[in-house]
């Protein structure tokens, strides 16, 4: 029986963000335009610890990655029904994973589950604490963007792997 986990996935998604980022906040994409709606300068980068900053970025994109695989593969639903644990479970859900163990389980199908969190879990998350840090709209949907962005490659990956 197939399992709604994929380890291997898993790590690529949370890379997948970081590579992302690299473009996304890129200064010929939109890291000049972020840098000064967020009131970031030149100074205040170089300033950071760049291995602090990118490997904490890392360890949260593997917990968003473990947690998009549950929104992304319906099977976790099957599997959170037996308490997780396949082996308690009584002879028609080995059946139900037979016939629907990998149903909706593409590269597509995961995009849209990772877009729809990025819109319904991100950017609400986002905005709200740029509406009370004072930050702009442009700020907003810089941020919130690439997360929908982010969220969609990461769930393509996640369910389609």
């Amino acid at each position: 029986m197939e399992m709604p986990i994929n380890p291997i996935a898993i790590p690529i998604a949370a890379v997948a963000a970081l590579v992302v980022g690299f473009i996304w906040y890129n200064p010929k994409v939109f890291g000049k335009a972020w840098m000064e709606a967020a009131g970031m300068t030149e100074e205040k980068i170089k300033g950071g610890n760049m291995a602090k900053i990118f490997g904490l970025a890392l360890v949260f994109a593997l917990l968003l990655a473990v947690q998009l695989m549950q929104m992304t593969n319906h099977q976790w639903g099957a599997l959170g029904m037996v308490g997780g644990d396949p082996t308690i479970a009584l002879p028609s859900f080995e059946t139900f994973m037979g016939d629907y163990g990998t149903a909706y389980r593409t590269f597509k199908h995961g995009a849209f589950h990772g877009t729809m969190a990025g819109i319904f879990v991100a950017l609400p998350i986002i905005g709200t604490n740029a509406l009370f840090e004072r930050k702009s709209a442009k700020y907003i949907f810089i941020n919130a963007g690439y997360w929908i962005v982010t969220l969609a490659v990461m769930g393509a990956i996640l369910c389609g792997l």
